[in-house]
């Protein structure tokens, strides 16, 4: 890597916003000086782009590989809440993170998990305590609390959810938010213990709520959750509070594009570049204090060329003045890495999969909806054979289980609709967010089987039927491969594609899959324990008399 280069071109300056021909000098990695002059160049310039929310552990992809997939796209730097690992490993699975994401040129913050586990309704592998956030926060790479989900207990200020709060204020850490559907009083209630983001606003009557009380929103744009139409429209009058974000990102999907979609799609709009770019580049950067230069004299040389702001091309990469990325193709090479884990049960029966009809009534059923991590309650007729409750594929309302993966016990076993299933089963072993190992299926020997595939695997993502058998192994913490990133894209897309000859028709099945377990997103979820219901905060008896 050279000690000292120049690049000229058009220079977008977000924070004069003005764009004006010039040069850019590098040395040691820093800019040392900007001359405005003529440049016969028609590329432009400009800082990079920052993920102001995200799962790593959501790619499959450990955080180097997770990089080298994301630098082609322009991403210099990711707020990454890595509390997916920390409910397989603890405080372990954090610094798994951190120091595998030393291994290559790119930057990434990480955040305290706030909520490990994150209910006392799962069974997850580890427990991060306010102790442990304190430590944590004496880590440089630690930039704020990560989200906050228990909004109940900010509420009624639980003094264990105030500590970790207050651990924050001590250390001038930023504290993320997560609360769907909170809206008005409640919102300003939870806005003023402190918390500062929201990413899970999924109108924009409720972001308003939030941007009145001071809190930013995060548009959000993953594989599965997308809020970006309900919410772009509040960038015009709010850019200094919006960020852009994809919280959680399927391998296939990165490879596709990242925050650059998002800055394509909202200037196709007909948005102002510089408040675009202001949301994708700048608000992160001050926000959370990170270290990630915005084209300035004496910042560190973080910065992409495009080819011009209608098509938004990304040309190449910089991150601390080393060339990351140039014409679409990743320059981060493959690094090996350790695999750590957790995982400790025994194959399944098919027969412990079963319902008994033991009683008349209906059902209680999950309704997915795509694109959506909330779900909604509705009731269904069952369909009986032989005194069991079947799932009914004309119906489309298929058994759903959760299994425990850090210990022996039986299946949880429910109902969900619009998964589209005709056939067959798809498992996986990332269920957020305790991660036990979560399933779906039309017969209980395809879900018996599917699971198993991951079991053996100790961890993974299957789909069993059209007469195959397909497995990705997620041998890291049961929710990531160590394996390179591109290959491990493809694996999942031929996965995904099974999926939805099986019959769904789900955009991303797995991804929406994986959060039908997560307790704290309204209105019905499964964990290992039973049927959840998020509105009331109590177990739902699957088959009840109305």
């Amino acid at each position: 890597m050279p000690t000292a280069f120049s690049i000229s071109g058009n220079i977008i300056d977000l924070l004069n916003s003005e764009i004006f021909q010039g040069t850019v000098h590098v040395s040691n990695g820093r800019i040392s000086k900007i001359v405005r002059e003529a440049t016969d160049s028609s590329r432009y310039i400009l800082p990079g782009f920052v993920d102001a929310h995200v799962h790593v552990e959501s790619s499959m992809l450990v955080p180097c590989e997770f990089a080298r997939l994301a630098v082609p796209h322009g991403t210099v730097a990711t707020i990454s809440d890595p509390h997916e690992i920390g409910n397989v490993l603890g405080v372990k699975g954090v610094e798994y993170m951190i120091e595998n994401g030393k291994k290559v040129p790119f930057k990434f913050y990480f955040g305290a998990p706030s909520c490990v586990p994150a209910t006392p309704f799962e069974t997850a592998g580890a427990e991060i305590t306010a102790a442990d956030i304190e430590k944590l926060f004496q880590r440089e790479e630690i930039k704020y609390l990560a989200e906050m989900m228990n909004w109940p207990g900010v509420l009624h200020r639980d003094p264990v959810v105030m500590e970790k709060i207050e651990l924050a204020r001590k250390y001038g850490k930023a504290v993320d938010g997560h609360a769907p559907g909170l809206r008005g009083e409640q919102a300003a209630q939870y806005a003023s213990a402190g918390i500062t983001t929201d990413h899970e606003c999924f109108t924009a009557e409720e972001a308003l709520d939030k941007l009145a009380v001071g809190m930013k929103i995060l548009i959000r744009e993953g594989s599965a959750a997308k809020n970006f139409e309900a919410l772009i429209p509040l960038l015009p009058e709010h850019h200094h509070n919006i960020m852009f974000c994809s919280d959680d990102k399927h391998p296939d999907n990165l490879v596709g594009g990242h925050i650059n979609l998002l800055v394509k799609r909202a200037l196709a709009k007909g948005n102002d570049l510089f408040h675009v770019l202001q949301a994708a580049c700048v608000n992160p950067v001050e926000h959370y204090k990170l270290e990630v230069g915005l084209l300035r004299e004496g910042d560190t040389a973080d910065f992409i060329l495009i080819d011009n702001p209608e098509n938004f091309n990304v040309l190449a990469t910089y991150i601390n003045g080393e060339l990351v990325a140039e014409s679409g193709v990743s320059k981060i090479a493959f690094t090996p890495s350790e695999e750590i884990n957790n995982f400790n049960t025994e194959p399944k029966q098919p027969q412990q999969f079963a319902i008994p009809a033991e009683e008349a009534g209906k059902i209680r059923v999950i309704e997915a909806y795509d694109g959506q991590l909330i779900t909604k309650q509705v009731w269904a007729t069952p369909r009986v054979e032989n005194g069991f409750i079947l799932s009914d594929v004309a119906q489309d309302v298929l058994k759903i289980t959760v299994v425990n993966r850090y210990q022996n016990a039986e299946p949880a076993v429910a109902f969900i609709k619009n998964i589209g299933l005709k056939e067959g089963a798809i498992a996986s072993s990332v269920g957020h967010d305790s991660h036990n190992i979560i399933a779906v299926g039309v017969d209980d020997e395809s879900i018996a089987r599917a699971v198993n595939l991951i079991i053996a695997a100790k961890g993974g993502v299957a789909a069993v039927g059209k007469g195959q058998e397909q497995l990705l192994p997620l041998p890291v913490a049961g929710i990531m491969s160590a394996e390179d990133g591109y290959k491990v894209a493809e694996a999942y897309a031929a996965i995904d594609r099974l999926s939805k000859e099986m019959g769904s028709t789900l955009a991303s099945p797995f991804m929406t899959l994986s959060f039908m377990a997560l307790l704290v997103i309204p209105s019905l979820k499964l964990s290992d324990k039973g049927l959840f219901d998020g509105d009331t905060f109590r177990f739902v008896p699957v088959v009840e008399k109305v």
